[in-house]
């Protein structure tokens, strides 16, 4: 699906003065109007958006009335458009949502794997307890698709279906901010079951722009500026304690919203002189542990989201100096790419 020739370097992994390891990759900057901004590596490489979807999955249900009729709260949205920690704040906003729709854990079909949150986690066995689908990352979306499930009058034991009609809105909605033709995204499955999508980078850039782009006056424009000021409102729900995407949109100035997806995916989008700007970043080895976070950092810090003080502290936690297990310092994770450079006419053509 992707051609190895469209990624290029992004990180180095450093042991003493010698390069050990490289992460390939590449990152898209593109405007509401799917004009390229800024590329490293080939900005219409395709790939899957995985979570990084998650807060355009919400759209369809807050064009359609559902969040008012449910009387569903801002935290309870940001939870829906983040893959949570499993933390109790977020078990019980996501038992919240269910509450309201008339519906229970029971309903939801996202699959059941421990928190995230490891003091949760630890706790929970403590007391000998099981987790539940409460508490898997992708349960707040979810809860969110048996909303507009039950809002709709369809069917609440297939709303993963692609052709169920919550599945035909999400995938309307995600290739209409990016600008796709619709029913030209690739469609496989994820994680939790649900449909993920897969398009260019540069298209998934210019998704996250319109997501964030303000004073158009469409539906889902006024849905997309509910679940952008949600998200800045309730970062803690989108991801969680000491989480990159949480510590991401604290930092972060210019409105900026901040999700990861699996695989070395995240998607990124600012507001810049009243414009909108997505950026669309994945690690070609699917690494998140230490490239994704050094990459997108670095690529903050280069588009003026960050400053270099709140950038270093942000890679002590996330892409920290490497050392060895007598805690001795034995090499350093670096990034080494540019988005200075205007994007190739390539690029530009192809936006």
């Amino acid at each position: 699906m992707t051609d190895k020739r469209g990624y290029a370097p992004l990180v180095q992994v450093w042991r003493g003065d010698t390069v050990e390891s490289v992460h390939f990759g590449a990152i898209a900057v593109a405007d509401s109007r799917g004009r390229v901004l800024a590329a490293c590596g080939d900005p219409g490489t395709i790939t899957f958006l995985r979570s990084a979807a998650k807060p355009v999955q919400v759209l369809p249900l807050l064009a359609s009335g559902a969040a008012e009729r449910f009387g569903l709260l801002d935290e309870e949205i940001a939870v829906m458009a983040g893959s949570h920690g499993g933390e109790p704040f977020h078990v019980e906003a996501v038992r919240s949502i269910l509450r309201k729709i008339g519906l229970d854990e029971s309903a939801l079909q996202c699959g059941v794997h421990a928190p995230y949150h490891r003091p949760t986690a630890q706790a929970l066995r403590r007391r000998g307890a099981e987790p539940t689908a409460l508490h898997n990352n992708c349960s707040g979306k979810h809860a969110g698709m048996l909303a507009l499930a039950v809002h709709l009058g369809a069917p609440v034991s297939t709303y993963l279906e692609v052709d169920h009609p919550v599945q035909v809105r999400i995938r309307a909605a995600i290739e209409e901010l990016a600008g796709l033709d619709p029913g030209s995204s690739r469609v496989a499955t994820d994680g939790c079951s649900a449909p993920t999508f897969a398009m260019p980078l540069r298209h998934a850039a210019r998704m996250y722009a319109r997501l964030v782009q303000e004073g158009r006056r469409g539906p889902m424009d006024a849905a997309a500026a509910r679940v952008v000021a949600a998200m800045r409102r309730h970062p803690e729900m989108v991801a969680g304690t000491d989480r990159l995407c949480t510590k991401l949109m604290r930092a972060g100035g210019g409105g900026l919203i901040a999700k990861i997806g699996a695989e070395g995916y995240c998607g990124l989008g600012w507001r810049r002189d009243d414009a909108g700007v997505g950026a669309a970043l994945k690690i070609a080895d699917g690494d998140g542990l230490r490239a994704r976070p050094s990459a997108a950092i670095e690529a903050l810090r280069q588009m003026g989201l960050l400053d270099r003080p709140v950038a270093a502290a942000l890679v002590a936690r996330f892409a920290p100096d490497l050392k060895n297990r007598r805690g001795l310092p034995v090499g350093r994770v670096e990034p080494v790419f540019d988005l200075g450079a205007p994007p190739s006419r390539a690029a530009k053509a192809g936006a």
